[in-house]
């Protein structure tokens, strides 16, 4: 994947894709960064002898919505824990018929609708790095760990999609049919609200960063399909679904 002789491997898992049970010899550290404390602690392990670092990216209750996650202090807290690759997971909606729920994507692109998030770790603090810093982002995605996500989706035989375009807005509603269908004019294939500022972050601080994306349904575009309608709320120590009217 890269030049580095040793990988570290983060994972930062998304809703419902957060198991700390698939960490061998595990052991949980709390840190602090410059940014404030990171979403929940890191969960140190191994899976197949390969060093792994775990971040429950909404917090391990699932308590943190998408605007108000730390997302500048998830990044260097991988970062700083010695992190070479990043590999995350989203739960998003499909914005394309033949991105079916169940599949797999391994996005290479995004839009951003978000608006209420910082989007660099050179944001002028005092004890932020000096300067500033203007990424490019032509490429987003680590486009080799792209290639290793979907060599590996093949040989297990899940349905894969080698490349999309996410667009991520800022939640926590989700979009209105109008939008949902402007999306899908301006090239969107799938739909979240956690992936920007999380890969312009990694990027800048040097991380390989490729994002699996897992479709549970078609958004609200859709005719004669059911329009996404659940959300979650986490209260006396479990998760209760609700439903709009």
């Amino acid at each position: 994947i890269a030049c580095a002789s040793t990988f570290t491997i983060g994972i930062i898992g998304g809703s419902g894709l957060d198991d700390p049970d698939i960490l061998e010899g595990r052991t949980e550290r709390y840190v602090d960064t410059p940014y404030g404390k990171p979403s929940d602690a890191l969960i140190l392990g191994k899976i197949k002898n390969v060093e792994c670092v775990l971040l429950a990216r909404h917090g391990r209750q699932h308590t943190i919505m998408p605007s108000n996650v730390n997302y500048q202090a998830n990044i260097w807290a991988m970062k700083e824990e010695g992190c070479t690759h990043l590999l995350v997971t989203t739960a998003c909606g499909s914005l394309r018929e033949e991105i079916q729920p169940g599949d797999i994507v391994i996005i290479d692109q995004f839009i951003d609708r978000t608006t209420k998030r910082a989007q660099t770790l050179y944001d002028g603090r005092h004890t932020s790095p000096p300067g500033v810093c203007h990424i490019p982002m032509a490429e987003p995605f680590c486009n080799r760990t792209r290639e290793v996500l979907v060599e590996v989706a093949r040989s297990l035989g899940v349905k894969c999609h080698v490349r999309g375009a996410m667009v991520s807005i800022e939640g926590p509603r989700f979009s209105s049919r109008a939008e949902s269908l402007m999306f899908r004019q301006w090239g969107a294939d799938v739909i979240n609200m956690t992936t920007v500022p999380e890969v312009v972050l990694a990027k800048e601080a040097g991380l390989c960063y490729a994002s699996i994306a897992m479709a549970t349904d078609y958004d609200c575009w859709k005719e004669h399909e059911e329009a996404v309608s659940s959300r979650f709320r986490w209260e006396d120590g479990k998760t209760t679904e609700l439903r709009q009217l």
